[in-house]
């Protein structure tokens, strides 16, 4: 009885309501059915807004600089940095600080085998900047933050992971669509939508308000993430031309992960002695040893004075020839992510955007936990009140 109740109400259903129904089981369905993964992936992005203040929360040795002034040659700064590493790895970058109370850092690539990913493990000193003191050693992918990092990119899953974090950031958008979708009051009274009461539970109240309000920041957010996650992908659907592949793979001989040589030609103050020539007057800010490949060279990143953007000055190690950089601004191996990738990933961290996106990000990331809880909360009463009817139809 109860079966024929049911089906005799779905066929008098007019064609809207039963949309609204489909849009109801999909919204519920992507809530309660991934929460347990959406959760973990927004608050972790929660967190990593706030990224450099939780660094220096957890680990304020790394931050107890003497003085803001990086006097002394870059070279000084590499040597306390290998004098630190103590052959456990081989110095592959040294970064001045740019902001003040910031040190300066040393990078080295760690010797035996690869980290998660295939991804080099990497040592990091941090260095005080007026007088080259090693102020703390620390592998960092065991920190806290990147293990963030790592959760919100990947969720820990190996060699997919990346793209399930992209497929999840469909999901999650499809979610806002659905339950503005519901939202959205039928009768056309808006303003009066806007209203805290619009049910008898608090429960249902909550969702419905966080919802509306953190819908179209959510939305952007997921959909920065989906370009994040399938950049090749993205770049196809934008028209943006691919990098081109490096020789030998990732870890191979020019690749991304290339191994530094282990005996340059050049000095690290003979490569930024080349580099200055080529930019007078521009501050170094940071400078990479060569890695193995066609032509190694060094990369010595400065930035003129009212510059947006820092320059890379290429110099060859076995002639000091000094040729341009491949790619944008950042200077990167792969030759810098083009400028729509930097945006999505701007907008999308929320670094160099002001706090009140960055507070708006850190909000999108808790309320798919508020939002989860509350959803489900409503599903479960929702549930008990329509056994209960059919209960009692059954008996009648």
């Amino acid at each position: 009885m109860a079966e024929l109740g049911g089906m005799i109400d779905l066929m008098t259903q007019t064609p809207m309501a039963r949309l609204r129904r489909l849009w109801l089981d999909v919204h519920l369905w992507i809530g309660v059915g991934l929460m347990v993964l959406l959760i973990p992936l927004s608050v972790t992005g929660s967190v990593l807004v706030w990224h450099d203040q939780v660094d220096r929360l957890l680990y304020a040795e790394r931050y107890a600089v003497s003085g803001p002034d990086a006097a002394l040659p870059v070279e000084a700064y590499a040597r306390a940095a290998e004098t630190a590493f103590a052959g456990r790895a081989m110095l592959t970058q040294v970064r001045l600080p740019q902001e003040r109370g910031d040190p300066v850092v040393a990078v080295g690539r760690m010797m035996g085998p690869a980290g998660p990913g295939g991804r080099p493990r990497t040592l990091n000193a941090w260095i005080d900047p007026p007088t080259a003191r090693v102020l703390a050693t620390g592998e960092t992918a065991k920190g806290f933050t990147q293990i963030m990092h790592r959760a919100h990119g990947t969720l820990f899953i190996p060699e997919v992971g990346r793209k399930v974090v992209g497929w999840l950031g469909w999901a999650m958008f499809v979610s806002c669509a659905t339950g503005l979708w519901l939202w959205w009051p039928r009768n056309g009274a808006f303003l009066k939508a806007l209203r805290w009461r619009r049910g008898p539970s608090t429960m249902f109240n909550l969702h419905h308000m966080l919802g509306f309000w953190i819908c179209l920041p959510l939305a952007v957010l997921s959909l920065t993430g989906v370009y994040i996650s399938f950049p090749q992908t993205s770049r196809a659907l934008f028209g943006i031309e691919q990098p081109a592949p490096r020789p030998g793979g990732p870890a191979g001989p020019g690749g991304r992960f290339a191994p530094p040589i282990e005996a340059p030609n050049l000095t690290l103050a003979q490569a930024v002695a080349a580099a200055r020539a080529e930019a007078p007057g521009a501050p170094v800010i940071s400078v990479s040893t060569p890695t193995k490949g066609k032509e190694p060279a060094w990369r010595v990143q400065v930035k003129a004075p009212g510059a947006k953007e820092p320059r890379t000055v290429q110099v060859v190690d076995a002639t000091g020839r000094v040729k341009a950089a491949r790619g944008g601004p950042g200077g990167s191996p792969e030759g810098g992510p083009d400028p729509l990738s930097r945006w999505m990933r701007k907008i999308h961290d929320g670094a160099g955007m002001g706090i009140v996106w960055q507070t708006i990000i850190f909000v999108g990331g808790i309320a798919p936990a508020v939002l989860g809880v509350t959803g489900v909360v409503m599903w479960l009463r929702r549930r008990a009140r329509r056994i209960a009817m059919q209960r009692r139809i059954a008996e009648a």
